[in-house]
C-alpha cells in the first residue's frame, strides 16, 4: 500500500488560554494617585485548518497527535493590551472535513484554497481594571482573568475532490483508463485490489480544457457493510459530480454487475444515486465485431436506464471509444440539470 496517502487522522486540539487583564493604577512624576489604566489580556491562540491545493494527503498530521496553541499574554499598564497567543495553522487538502471525535458530527469542511476555519477557538483575554471604573468605583482593584483554552479531539477526513469518479469492481480497468487519458501513473496489474488508494489524474480535453478524474479503489458486493476495502473509500465518491461506472466486457453479466454497484452506493448514501452517470464497457478489444454487436443489442434490450445513462464501449489498450467517452464526460460535467434521475 502507498503509505504516503493518509485520509484519516485523529488529533487533540488544545487552544491557548486568554491572558489576564491588568490591575494597575496610573502613576507618574506629575500624578501621585491616578486612575485605573490596566490593559486587557491577549486572546489565546486558535487552532485553525487552512485549505492548501498543494496538499493531497493528511500524512503530515499522521504522527502529530497533539496540536497546542500559545496562551495570550497578560495586559500591562497604560492600557497596554497583552499580545495574542500564536495560532496553530494546519494546512489540509481541499475536500477535508472536520468532525467532533465524540459525536461524529461534521463541523466544518474545507473546499477552497486559502480558506481558513477556526476549529478550536482560543480563550478570550480578560478585561483590565480600566473597564470597571465608574462614578462610585473610581479605583477598582480587580480585573478579569483570561478565559481558559479548550481541549477537544477532532477527526480530519479527506474526501477526494474530483469531477469524475471511476466506480467499478476490482480489475475493471479503471487504473488503465486513468493512465491513458491523463498523466497519472497508477499501479496496474491483473489482480484484484491493485489500487489501494485513490489516484487523481488531470484529463486534457479540447481547446486546452481539462477536468479531474479519480480512480477510486475497487468496490465489492457488501462494501457498504465493510467488506473488502470499499467502505473506506466510498466517501471519496461523494465529492464527484459525475460517476463513470466501469464493467469489463468479459463480465458474466454486465447489467447485473452494474446493478450491484448501484446497490452498494444506495446502501452507503442514497444521495449518490442522484449524480450524473455514465456506463463504460471496458476491455472491448477482447471482442470481435460480431460479439460486440451482439453485446450492444443485449444491453440495449435489457438496460432500463439507457435514456438517462449513456453507454460507451471502450478499450484503453487500443483507444477504441476513448475520444467519444471524453466528449460525453465533458458534456455531462457541463449539464446544469442535477436531477437527471428520479428515484
Amino acid at each position: 500500500m502507498d503509505s504516503n496517502f493518509v485520509d484519516y487522522v485523529k488529533i487533540c486540539c488544545r487552544s491557548g488560554k486568554g491572558g489576564a487583564g491588568s490591575i494597575h493604577l496610573h502613576r507618574s512624576k506629575l500624578t501621585a494617585k491616578g486612575g485605573p489604566d490596566g490593559g486587557d489580556g491577549g486572546r489565546g491562540g486558535h487552532i485553525i485548518v487552512r485549505g492548501n491545493k498543494q496538499f493531497w494527503t493528511l500524512i503530515h498530521l499522521k504522527y502529530r497527535k497533539h496540536v497546542i496553541a500559545s496562551p495570550g499574554e497578560n495586559g500591562g499598564s497604560a492600557r497596554m493590551k497583552g499580545a495574542q497567543g500564536k495560532d496553530e495553522i494546519l494546512d489540509v487538502p481541499l475536500g477535508t472535513i472536520v468532525k467532533d471525535a465524540e459525536t461524529g458530527e461534521i463541523e466544518h469542511e474545507v473546499t477552497e484554497d486559502g480558506q481558513e476555519i477556526i476549529i478550536t477557538p482560543g480563550g478570550r483575554g480578560g478585561l483590565g481594571n480600566d473597564h470597571f471604573k465608574s462614578s462610585t468605583q473610581q479605583t477598582p482593584r480587580f480585573a478579569q482573568p483570561g478565559e481558559p483554552g479548550r481541549e477537544e479531539w477532532k477527526i480530519l477526513e479527506l474526501k477526494v475532490l474530483a469531477d469524475v469518479g471511476l466506480v467499478g469492481f476490482p480489475n475493471a480497468g479503471k487504473s488503465t483508463l486513468l493512465s491513458v487519458v491523463s498523466a497519472a501513473k497508477p499501479e496496474i496489474a491483473n489482480y484484484p485490489f491493485t489500487t489501494l488508494v485513490p489516484n487523481l489524474g488531470i484529463v486534457q480535453y479540447r481547446d486546452y480544457k481539462s477536468f479531474v478524474m479519480a480512480d477510486i479503489p475497487g468496490i465489492i458486493e457488501g462494501a457498504h457493510e465493510g467488506k473488502g476495502i470499499g467502505l473506506r473509500f466510498l466517501r471519496h465518491i461523494e465529492r464527484n459530480s459525475t460517476l463513470l461506472f466501469m464493467v469489463p466486457a468479459d463480465s458474466t453479466d454486465i447489467i447485473k454487475e452494474y446493478k450491484i454497484l448501484i446497490n452498494e452506493l444506495d446502501q452507503f448514501n442514497p444521495e449518490l444515486l442522484h449524480k450524473k452517470r455514465i456506463l463504460a464497457i471496458s476491455k472491448c478489444d477482447m471482442l470481435d465485431d460480431e460479439l460486440l454487436a451482439e453485446m450492444k443489442k443485449d444491453i440495449n434490450k435489457r438496460f432500463k436506464e439507457k435514456k438517462t445513462v449513456p453507454v460507451h464501449f471502450i478499450s484503453a489498450q487500443t483507444g477504441q471509444g476513448i475520444t467519444e467517452l471524453k466528449d460525453e464526460l465533458w458534456k455531462q460535467l457541463n449539464v446544469q440539470d442535477d436531477n437527471a434521475f428520479d428515484y
